[in-house]
């Protein structure tokens, strides 16, 4: 018997038993209806299903052409199929969750020393503390708009959380098309499961920050697709969402920025289907550097000027093979310096150790099956990427994680966790892509992959409850001094010097000031001046005594700070 092949449009009519008779757009006229004989869903193929049904009962329906015929074929949305489960969502909910159960808890209710640098240049109930050369302003951008309401930890700590997780979600949504649903997804899991990651999405701290701005300006990038080629409504203003994601990355840190775009740069210059993103890289990447340009003329008397007072203040940036110190904090803690501390659970960092090794072998894979001709994206896709080399999905995010890693791993003597963050999200992608790869070649390998994913995700959760703790000592204790500077009298208008005097300043609503260190802001002359105008406290820590000029203040002992001493200046009415 013969039969014929149809192809209807998606929004055919189709009832229970029957589906529609004609192979146009259902809202076009009537629709009539036929008796379904049999129902074929083509696998994979992403877009139709085959219905065949007889051609004996409505000849009218079964053959709109007139002419008799036999039983007829009828194709079918994709979408009559049951939709995958949304991982990627989930993992973003997960995330939230973990973040609001297990971190805010224990750090809700008071900043860090480098959050109350941030968050104090726009909160308008406290005066800003000593913004220092290496810092980029996106991050008190975003938490802006949150200090204009009010200056509750707490609140704050609750929107971040969510906001981060948001914004994980839309980072690595932006990779699906390129390597699939359940790659996306799984990559999503291993870089928030990280307890860096979970324990920095409720602080306001840049590195998370930069870390999804640069899966998302990488992602974007690679869906990037020549003129001559047909191309997606994503793909066709894929070079101006680039373009956005590099200007909000380098408003957060520009230094940062910089490093993941030389990569991308790089690639636009090689490859001639790149090039149409050359001028979207710079235009993006001068956006978000605008205002670190205009500081650094206002401030620092020019780019050079900054650059070289930011080497300064990190330490001096110059060749250093930091990975010992990298190695010594990889569980902890989170500021390595000096970094003198020996490693913590050296059980927990087979992950650190094999990342390079998953790494390397993903570039073999890609590489074989670019040679093969292969395409390296989820088979499962309905959206394959138009645009991408197979090679390229791979080759990209991790050039541009080696990219980021280098001012951290070669020219820094210091080390913090945090500080590898870009790096691992990008890593993440190419490693659940050969992992995903792995799992699918046999039973027993995919309980291989999901045991040790678990193990992955327990062992970072272990250090995250850990971590968390100790973060929230520090913390307290800054708030504890604050508090005892209140009991002494010290109240705004006042002047907090001394180490640890950033967070302690802002948690007594007074302003900050140090003559010398990493945040040097007076002089010394300067600084008595300002005491003889409003009450002033020099802190001291470990028994240690104050500076010359300030010996002859009257010592407090501060309880629950950890050891420190307020030496408080005489009041200005009794010089």
């Amino acid at each position: 018997m013969k039969t014929r092949h149809v192809r209807t449009r998606y929004r055919a009519g189709v009832r229970t038993g029957f589906a529609a008779g004609t192979g146009g757009d259902a809202s076009a006229g009537p629709t009539t209806s036929v008796r379904v004989d049999h129902v074929h869903l083509t696998p994979l193929t992403g877009r139709t299903a085959t219905v065949t049904a007889p051609a004996g009962q409505d000849r009218t329906a079964a053959d709109p052409t007139g002419r008799a015929g036999g039983r007829r074929r009828l194709r079918f949305p994709f979408a009559l199929r049951r939709r995958p489960a949304p991982w990627l969502a989930l993992v973003a909910l997960t995330y939230a969750t973990v973040q609001l159960t297990a971190v805010v808890p224990h750090i809700g209710h008071v900043l860090g020393w480098d959050e109350t640098v941030y968050v104090s240049q726009v909160d308008p109930r406290n005066p800003a503390a000593y913004f220092s050369a290496p810092r980029s302003r996106g991050m008190s951008m975003l938490v802006a708009p949150v200090l204009a309401v009010t200056s509750d930890p707490f609140v704050l700590r609750i929107v971040l959380a969510l906001l981060s997780a948001a914004a994980l979600y839309g980072a690595f949504r932006i990779w699906r098309p390129l390597v699939g649903r359940g790659t996306t997804a799984l990559a999503a899991l291993l870089f928030a499961g990280l307890w860096t990651t979970e324990l920095y999405g409720p602080e306001a701290m840049p590195n998370l920050w930069v870390a999804l701005g640069a899966v998302a300006t990488t992602g974007w990038f690679l869906r990037t697709a020549p003129r001559v080629r047909t191309r997606t409504p994503g793909q066709r203003y894929a070079p101006r969402w680039m373009a956005l994601c590099l200007a909000a990355t380098a408003l957060v840190r520009l230094p940062d920025a910089g490093w993941l775009a030389l990569p991308l740069l790089g690639t636009a210059l090689l490859v001639r289907e790149r090039r149409r993103a050359l001028p979207w890289l710079l235009g993006g990447l001068a956006a978000g550097g605008v205002q670190w340009v205009v500081e650094a003329y206002l401030r620092f008397g020019g780019i050079p000027q900054r650059l070289r007072v930011s080497g300064a203040t990190e330490g001096g940036m110059s060749p250093h093979l930091n990975l010992g110190n990298a190695w010594r904090a990889l569980n902890g803690p989170e500021l390595c310096r000096p970094c003198t501390v020996p490693l913590r659970h050296p059980e927990l960092t087979v992950w650190w150790l094999a990342l390079p090794l998953l790494t390397a072998a993903a570039l073999v894979l890609a590489f074989a099956d670019r040679r093969r001709g292969r395409s390296d994206t989820d088979a499962r896709n309905p959206w394959p990427a138009r645009g991408a080399r197979p090679f390229a999905v791979t080759a990209v995010p991790v050039a541009c994680a080696a990219s980021l890693a280098v001012p951290y791993l070669l020219l820094l003597g210091y080390f913090a966790p945090r500080f590898l963050l870009p790096t691992y999200a990008l890593l993440a992608l190419p490693v659940a892509a050969l992992l995903i790869r792995g799992a699918r070649t046999g039973t027993l390998l995919t309980a291989v992959v999901a045991l040790a994913v678990a193990g992955q995700l327990g062992s970072q959760y272990a250090v995250l409850e850990r971590l968390a703790a100790e973060t929230a000592a520090v913390d307290h204790r800054y708030q504890a001094a604050a508090d005892d500077l209140h009991t002494l009298g010290l109240h705004a208008p006042c002047l907090v010097t001394g180490p640890r005097a950033l967070p302690v300043a802002y948690d007594a609503g007074c302003a900050s000031a140090e003559t010398s260190g990493n945040n040097r802001s007076v002089t010394t002359r300067e600084l008595l001046h300002m005491a003889d105008r409003q009450p002033t406290v020099v802190l001291t820590a470990g028994g240690h005594r104050p500076a010359r000029y300030a010996l002859g203040w009257t010592a407090h002992v501060l309880p629950g700070t950890g050891g420190r001493t307020a030496w408080l200046a005489p009041s200005a009415s009794s010089r």
